[in-house]
């Protein structure tokens, strides 16, 4: 089975078809379809690595939905100053599904 390396939001996902992940939000409406330019192709042992990116390869995903993480807490706290601060977040998050692999 064919996998791939691609970037988005500042990090790095192994995918393959079928795959549904949470990226950082791509501010595109539901069903939007994306084009990655992958880092890393791979099919058992014959590996293609770009750099930075392999030439004439894509990765075809789908926006399935857009919504908000769960809830995080930041927490700061200083000993013997009576300090102490919470503060509360909610990452605003993609899931995407990929449809194809090609290169």
């Amino acid at each position: 089975m064919a996998y791939a390396v691609i970037k988005t939001g500042g990090k790095q996902y192994r995918v393959e078809k079928g795959d549904k992940l949470d990226v950082e939000n791509l501010n595109l409406d539901e069903g939007t379809i994306l084009e990655f330019a992958p880092l890393i192709i791979g099919e058992g042992s014959d590996i293609k690595v770009g750099s930075p990116i392999v030439e004439g390869a894509s990765v075809k995903a789908t926006v399935v939905q857009n919504f908000r993480g769960k809830k995080g807490i930041a927490f700061k706290f200083k000993r013997r100053k009576g300090y102490h601060k919470t503060k509360g977040y909610r990452r605003s998050l993609s899931k995407i599904e990929i449809e194809s692999i090609e290169g």
